[in-house]
């Protein structure tokens, strides 16, 4: 088989997640089985953008590593019942990509992988059933298969589409398949999320657009339940909690957590592998489910959901929301103090430390505010913010404005003229006005020998950057310092801000340049932080 270019799974990842978000709506409203809290596409979408961003963030030039680093995202970023399944799926199929021979057909990979996944997702749940995802995923599969041993010039593309197709007609048999879809008059809300990513994988090979579905989108009326608020209903009798967990434990443990949990509930899946696992599982008694996890391993991240309160409390959160929130991405600990000191909620990273779609959504909702500023001040984070801006706007009715601020000296200039006092799309504006008019530098160090704008460039050398572009490649960093400010200054401009990184932790560098500014520019002002940052020795604008 040929290399798999990482490209094609970025265009994926980018295609299924804004897929997704347009589907979410429509795929939630199908959700009646196995519980129907209305999130299968949320989860999923969620799911889906966790492993988008941890591939975005993947700098190598190993194809088997981003492949890696994609499905290490789904895994350990999965939401709900679906996007445990999912993120199986989705190991699987890259599990087999990776291990692909050259002396394979990549057609018949694709078709095998598809066939792995199908594979993997039943021996994960418990309990499988028929009429669900693991059923469209398995009918994609045989398609799959039957094209490559049918045609043997038969190309990824048509294994693709093939797939895509006959996703699709099993989708259509699902409220066949079980009965609580056809008490209901809707298809598995799963299997649609399924149709909706291979959909965005054949457009990702091809470049063709799937057929527009009506706008139609059903609503479930279960025929029998309990009224759990907000006008849904919840089976009687069923298991009361949603378990999830991540659980380091050896891969043989897995074997024997899964006999302790499987009689506490339903819905079991425990996913993964080295090491590392993703279990998943509605119970009534929670401790038990938590105290099989201690007995294999070490539970980490546990989030337990009370179905009834999930539901019944949307419109309450709706009405008790009040205020105005500032969400900032801080890439070092100055940086994170000076945000909080600012007023905004802190989101702690690094450049491999980016908060993925999920953690921003979680920030947004339990900031407790009716209007949210998010400043993801680099470009990467922007792209997960309006995914979880979106998200927030739709489910909650929060007001969401994402600043464009792609460094994190832009992110402190608009932060400094928010004024929570002024009408929101005021406040917004004058933030995002200023944010722009921040002109922002950096210094750095080359690790690996490259080619760039300003020419070729050896490791150790050091670096400067200008609006995200190499401008300058010397031996001195302080040289490349003044020679990027000097560009910046150049120009106009009344305040330079300097913010010292993680290798500068003396604060030394800045302090040269700040002495070089007063030398040749005495009337602009200048201000000199620590911002502990990793990478960028300093950080530089000028408003």
């Amino acid at each position: 088989m040929a290399e798999v270019k990482l490209d094609l799974f970025r265009r994926f990842g980018d295609l299924a997640t804004d897929a997704l978000a347009s589907h979410r709506e429509e795929i939630d409203a199908l959700n009646v089985f196995p519980v129907p809290d209305s999130d299968t596409g949320t989860n999923l979408y969620l799911t889906i953008a966790a492993a988008r961003d941890r591939l975005r963030e993947f700098t190598g030039t190993d194809w088997r590593e981003g492949l890696r680093a994609f499905s290490r995202g789904a895994l350990l970023d999965a939401r709900g019942n679906s996007g445990v399944i999912l993120a199986e799926m989705i190991g699987a199929l890259l599990r087999r990509l990776i291990q692909a021979t050259e002396e394979e057909r990549t057609a018949a990979v694709f078709a095998d992988a598809l066939r792995k996944a199908a594979n993997a997702a039943y021996a994960a749940v418990g309990e499988p059933q028929e009429g669900t995802m693991l059923s469209v995923l398995r009918a994609a599969a045989d398609a799959a298969e039957a094209c490559v041993e049918i045609d043997e010039t038969a190309r990824t593309r048509d294994v693709m589409s093939v797939a895509a197709s006959a996703a699709r007609a099993a989708l259509a048999r699902t409220q066949e398949q079980l009965s609580t879809l056809a008490a209901a008059g809707v298809v598995d809300a799963g299997g649609r999320g399924i149709c909706v990513l291979l959909d965005a994988f054949d457009t990702a090979l091809t470049g063709r657009r799937p057929s527009p579905q009506a706008p139609h989108i059903p609503i479930p009326i279960p025929a029998a339940g309990v009224d759990a608020g907000d006008g849904h209903l919840l089976e009687p009798g069923g298991p009361a909690y949603e378990v999830m967990y991540l659980l380091d434990a050896e891969d043989a443990a897995i074997p024997d957590l899964r006999k302790r949990l499987q009689p506490l509930g339903d819905s079991l899946v425990v996913v993964g592998g080295e090491g590392i696992w993703n279990v998943h599982v509605h119970v009534d008694d929670v401790g038990a489910a938590i105290e099989a996890g201690i007995s294999a391993g070490r539970p980490h991240r546990i989030h337990v959901t009370h179905f009834a309160e999930q539901i019944a409390g949307q419109a309450h959160r709706h009405a008790t929301r009040s205020g105005r929130a500032v969400i900032a991405f801080a890439a070092g600990p100055g940086l994170a103090e000076l945000f909080r000191g600012a007023g905004a909620i802190v989101i702690e990273g690094g450049p491999h430390r980016r908060p993925t779609t999920s953690e921003l959504l979680e920030a947004i909702t339990a900031s407790g505010a009716s209007e949210v500023i998010v400043l993801p001040n680099d470009a990467p984070t922007r792209q997960s913010a309006e995914a979880a801006a979106r998200t927030a706007e739709d489910d909650l009715d929060i007001n969401v404005a994402v600043i464009p601020t792609r460094s994190q000296v832009q992110g402190l200039a608009a932060i400094a003229v928010h004024e929570p006092g002024r009408k929101f799309d005021k406040d917004v504006l004058e933030m995002t006005a200023t944010a722009r008019h921040a002109r922002h530098g950096a210094v750095t160090i080359s690790n690996t020998r490259a080619i760039t704008m300003a020419g070729p460039c050896m490791p150790g050398d050091a670096l400067g950057v200008l609006d995200g572009d190499f401008v300058k490649v010397g031996q001195d960093l302080e040289k490349c310092a003044t020679y990027v400010l000097a560009r910046l200054i150049g120009g106009g401009g009344e305040l330079v801000t300097l913010v010292s990184g993680l290798e500068d932790p003396t604060g030394e560098l800045a302090q040269r340049v700040a002495a070089w500014l007063a030398a040749n520019h005495p009337a602009v002002d200048v201000m000199v932080y620590d911002g502990g940052q990793e990478r960028y020795p300093l950080l530089m604008s000028v408003e």
